[in-house]
């Protein structure tokens, strides 16, 4: 369809059962499961993390730099613990530690001009684009973390409890603006 109504869509239907729900059912459907094991994740051996990318780190406009590099440490070092790191591309992490680190940067920033703006022409208030681009990139980040989460739960045998990455966001946002 030219107009781009109906078909198949990313992360349309119905999602997929975690493996360890499908073994405890006894596999329903009867295909053969892939059973990743980290009873032991202290064990855990994997591939070395691939280098961030340079723009993950680059120098922001306001002279600090972007958090996106360490996001995406902290979340291929959470993946690796779970034996997973190699079911997410590479490609994912970036694009979730970056859009964290944009919603890290527009939370900085209504922080230090506040939640109103000066309209160009007018001279009135408005409300700061920083408001509209904080939701944005806080959307963007929680899709991009379900679709990370759902390798993990789709491939994990048994239940995993505990702090992740996107759990940690807030606390690395608080940690920025005491560094200051």
């Amino acid at each position: 369809m030219a107009n781009g109504h109906g078909g198949s869509r990313v992360g349309a239907g119905k999602k997929k059962k975690a493996l360890v729900d499908k073994l405890m059912d006894g596999n329903p459907g009867k295909r053969k499961l892939t059973v990743l094991d980290f009873s032991d994740p202290a064990k855990l051996e994997g591939q070395d993390m691939p280098p961030p990318k340079e723009y993950l780190s680059a120098t922001q406009k306001n002279g600090k730099p972007l958090m996106a590099a360490d996001v995406y440490e902290i979340t291929w070092q959470w993946l690796a613990e779970r034996g997973c790191s190699q079911q997410v591309s590479a490609q994912l992490i970036e694009q979730y530690a970056m859009a964290v680190s944009r919603w890290i940067q527009c939370e900085e920033s209504i922080t230090e001009f506040g939640f109103l703006a000066k309209h160009p022409t007018t001279g009135n208030a408005i409300p700061s684009p920083f408001v509209a681009m904080s939701q944005s990139f806080m959307k963007l980040s929680n899709n991009l973390w379900y679709q990370i989460y759902q390798v993990v739960k789709e491939n994990c045998a048994q239940e995993f409890k505990g702090s992740n990455p996107h759990d940690d966001v807030m606390e690395r946002l608080l940690t920025a603006r005491r560094g200051e």
